[in-house]
């Protein structure tokens, strides 16, 4: 009782403290926003498209088939993703549900946020047909880190020292977005579920959409009231959402769950305490995820240590992202590069051609579709049974008929062979 008092005296000062500048903030907000919501997509683009690739709506329709429900990838509460084909590039294109209103700031705050920076651990935007919500990224191959964690689809675990690397990159990541200049960004969303990996499991945030850009007020920079939190639960910061304050901590908050799924794969729901107990206990191993391989005892329990001081509920509790958070993630991150490097030591990496465009694994029976490409005969043969057009180009095939490979399946085996 006595630290709930302390704190909400605490707060109720910080709150006096900014409710001057605030009020004058969110009134400025408020009108802005009023006037939004009665904009059209076009207005929308005219006041924040500027370095991007501007696409017609003929392409966007062109490149999904017509949204096809054979390319949708994803579907969220504020839109839907479409694998799409523009010029031979593979890309993502998300519809958001609502041209207007909050899909119309959804929107701005995608194109303000994404217009201005450019990171490796974030998503990046190709482009946007504005006048209709729609925003085209780059395609990441192995879907969320959600999809991986769950296992979805049949694919392969990530190893434990794929996870120590993404946790580092995910930070360096919000780390890049909170000095972002002039205004500090916040995502407000972290979640598994918003973070993408390509194909080399390399990761990278994505949907910046809640994001809040900080207004520069000198002290005060690091927060600001927003009196309806907005986010996913088990990841919005439980200070934001007693007090309405917002602050880089709050994305520190979210950063300790998911690394605490990175360690166990679990629901987030009640997760800090599952570990906790478990590390008071003695029996941390029993909770991690064994599908990871063998886990480093002393720098995993160091890493868990580490999420459960960001997930702290109080916010002045929570370690400073740059100071301390990313300096431990490195140094551990370092630990699983040297361990990677070990166990691949003597592999040879495969030919890009000997990889099936479906499962991006090396094939074991190639063939050739009418397409003129190559794939896995099984994965050939399951996609023809239900699609008349090709994994690649998206275009109706002139036939399904398919012609074995043999000089590649020699190339293949030989290849194989060698690398045992």
């Amino acid at each position: 009782m006595v630290r709930k008092q302390e704190m909400e005296e605490h707060e109720a000062g910080k709150e006096a403290e900014f409710k001057q500048r605030f009020d004058e903030i969110e009134e400025k907000h408020s009108h802005n926003g009023q006037a939004n919501e009665n904009e059209t997509g076009m207005k929308t683009a005219g006041c924040c498209f500027d370095e991007y690739n501007r696409y017609k709506w003929e392409e966007i329709q062109a490149s999904t088939s017509s949204f096809s429900s054979a390319l949708m990838i994803g579907k969220g509460s504020y839109g839907t993703v479409y694998k799409a084909k523009f010029h031979h590039t593979v890309a993502a294109v998300k519809v958001l549900n609502s041209p207007v209103g909050y899909g119309s700031q959804q929107l701005q705050q995608e194109l303000e946020v994404l217009g201005k920076i450019r990171h490796p651990h974030l998503l990046m935007m190709l482009g946007a047909c504005p006048e209709h919500g729609c925003l085209v990224y780059e395609y990441m191959e192995n879907g969320s880190l959600d999809d991986m964690l769950q296992r979805r689809n049949n694919t392969p675990p990530l190893t434990w020292f794929d996870r120590f690397r993404i946790t580092w990159e995910v930070a360096t990541a919000l780390m890049f977005l909170h000095s972002s200049k002039p205004e500090p960004i916040i995502h407000r969303d972290l979640k598994p579920a918003n973070i993408l990996l390509d194909r080399n499991l390399v990761s990278k945030i994505g949907d910046v959409g809640l994001s809040t850009l900080l207004p520069s007020m000198g002290d005060l920079s690091t927060m600001i009231k927003n009196t309806a939190p907005v986010g996913t639960l088990c990841y919005i910061d439980p200070e934001y959402q007693r007090t309405g304050v917002l602050s880089m901590k709050s994305d520190v908050y979210a950063l300790g769950i998911v690394i605490l799924q990175l360690l166990t794969a679990r629901s987030p729901m009640g997760l800090a305490h599952v570990v906790e107990t478990a590390l008071e206990d003695g029996c941390f191993v029993d909770i991690l995820d064994a599908s990871a391989g063998q886990w480093p005892l002393n720098e995993t329990q160091e890493l868990a240590a580490l999420a459960l001081k960001c997930s702290e509920m109080r916010r002045k509790d929570r370690p400073d992202l740059n100071k301390h958070v990313l300096p431990i993630l490195e140094r551990l991150k370092d630990v699983a590069t040297k361990a990677r490097e070990s166990v691949l030591q003597g592999y040879t990496a495969p030919p890009s051609h000997f990889i099936c465009p479906i499962l991006q694994e090396v094939m074991i029976d190639p063939y050739v579709a009418s397409d003129g490409y190559t794939y896995d005969r099984k994965a050939i043969e399951l996609w023809l049974s239900t699609n008349d057009t090709s994994p690649m180009t998206i275009l109706r095939l002139p036939n399904k008929s398919l012609i074995p490979n043999h000089s590649l399946r020699s190339a293949i085996m030989d290849w194989r062979s060698k690398s045992k």
